[in-house]
């Protein structure tokens, strides 16, 4: 949130609200007057942030966890609830947590702004603990879905929440890093539920346990929130400045609060009262990032990613491996390359990362396409498929997974950010919906060829996108990002 580096655009001074009993009074209607004294130009501690980045990331873990906990379980919770071979409301127990997740999405940057980023991490665990309980006690498909609805509304608004947070909350030269904590933790939460659904066919019931252990991560996500730190950057918009300077103390010591509430200055507080239109966002003047944002979380659904997903078990099975192997190596592939995205994200940048990655993912699709040629030896074409589908996954985890997320929050303008995010989600969510529906269809009636050529188009317009629309953020504070996208008249 924070550049520490640049001094010169950064050197403020406010009155002392420990001095001076009116402190808040003149904060709120003066702000801060320059001045060059007693300003530190070092880095804050990372040990005081990652904390509460961790705790933020449990909405992440849940994220993946309940993407993957119906994966292997689903014939068994068909064969006990009566609609075992319907492949409609086998499809419905998937999709209808994407449906909750779009209306979840819709919402969020309303939840965020008018509660805050911690109450609205609390509001987003709730529905997902009621969701998966109903879940695990359903007796009938009607309360399955309805289950799996409520736990999607909570996936809807978790994430964008996710993004903002950390985002507000991280000082610029770990925040690359600390964003790639959330795609690690979707990763990991992916992973549990497919190896604890290993079991099902073996335990009566084992589909309900599974259910039962997410609202373990759910309790501690709405627990861990009742002390961690509010994001100053909401604080200072709300007006509350003495509440904003003793979180930035928790988040970034005492030594450094100064520096940090001079950089919060910076936000734009003729207008930062006034409601969001959403005309602003569709066609205003915040119209050229928030059509960023939402072209970069459309060209990431339409890369295939999910298709991949929903293909690696045919694949892998034409080789004679068990679904449980392929899942877990998928997974493998897919937390290897976000633990990589970690590393480069705040040493190479954001773009760089996304156009590598974009690439990466058009080379595999390309693979994949000569994999499904008549001129490609059966044996080949196996090691052409399951090569490039992991290295897709490895791929797709270096940037195009975990950049947009960290992107989108780094690039919007605080005053628009939450309900921007929500936007953005919203165009996810809806993509994401229509890929797993159509995916099958397309499969059967255009053939893999064309079908993964057509994955290979959409990585290469992405990676066009990015070149010519995407600035880097890497290391830069948010106030200097907002100017250079949307400069001031």
């Amino acid at each position: 949130m924070w550049a520490y580096q640049s001094v010169a655009s950064s050197i403020y001074k406010r009155t002392p609200s420990r001095d001076n009993p009116s402190s808040t009074d003149m904060e709120a209607s003066s702000g801060y007057v320059p001045d060059n004294s007693g300003l530190l130009t070092t880095d804050p501690p990372w040990k005081h942030s990652s904390p509460h980045v961790l705790v933020a990331t449990i909405t992440s873990f849940l994220f993946g966890y309940h993407l993957g906990v119906v994966n292997e379980p689903l014939e068994s919770i068909s064969l006990d609830l009566g609609f075992s071979g319907n492949t409609l409301a086998e499809g419905l127990v998937v999709s209808t947590c994407l449906g909750g997740a779009f209306i979840g999405s819709l919402f969020s940057g309303w939840i965020v702004d008018g509660f805050g980023r911690c109450k609205a991490f609390q509001l987003s665990a709730l529905p997902m603990i009621i969701g998966a309980s109903m879940s695990a006690l359903s007796k009938t498909l009607l309360g399955m879905l309805l289950g799996r609805f409520l736990v999607g509304i909570g996936m809807g608004v978790g994430p964008p929440v996710a993004s903002l947070y950390v985002t507000e909350v991280s000082p610029a030269y770990v925040r690359g890093t600390y964003g790639s904590f959330i795609q690690i933790s979707t990763c990991l939460g992916l992973m549990t539920a497919l190896c604890l659904g290993i079991p099902v066919k073996d335990i009566v019931g084992w589909w309900r346990v599974c259910f039962w252990v997410s609202t373990i991560p759910s309790s501690l996500l709405a627990l861990a929130m009742l002390v961690c730190a509010e994001s100053p950057c909401w604080l200072y918009k709300q007006g509350r400045i003495v509440e904003a300077e003793a979180e930035l103390e928790r988040l970034v010591g005492l030594s450094h609060v100064r520096l940090a509430m001079s950089d919060l200055s910076k936000l734009d507080k003729v207008d930062a009262n006034d409601a969001v239109k959403l005309s602003e966002l569709l066609y205003g003047r915040h119209f050229r990032v928030v059509f960023i944002g939402s072209t970069l979380f459309g060209l990431q659904q339409l890369s295939g990613i999910n298709a991949i997903f929903y293909f690696s078990s045919t694949v892998f099975k034409n080789v004679g491996v068990p679904s449980n192997l392929a899942n877990i190596a998928i997974g493998i592939f897919n937390l290897a390359g976000s633990i990589v995205a970690m590393v480069l994200m705040d040493r190479l940048g954001r773009k760089i990362l996304l156009l590598g990655s974009f690439l990466g993912m058009a080379i595999c699709t390309a693979i994949q396409a000569v994999a499904a040629s008549h001129s490609v030896t059966a044996t080949g074409a196996i090691y052409l498929s399951v090569g490039g589908m992991l290295l897709f996954v490895f791929t797709f985890a270096l940037g195009a997974g975990p950049v947009p997320g960290l992107l989108l929050p780094e690039i919007f303008p605080s005053r628009i950010r939450a309900k921007a995010m929500a936007v953005c989600m919203s165009v996810h969510w809806v993509i994401n919906f229509f890929v797993g529906l159509l995916f099958l269809r397309l499969l059967e009636q255009l053939g893999p060829r064309l079908l993964y050529s057509m994955f290979t188009t959409f990585c290469l317009m992405a990676v066009i996108f990015v070149k010519r629309n995407v600035i880097e953020t890497k290391g830069k504070s948010l106030q200097e990002i907002e100017i250079a996208l949307l400069p001031q008249d």
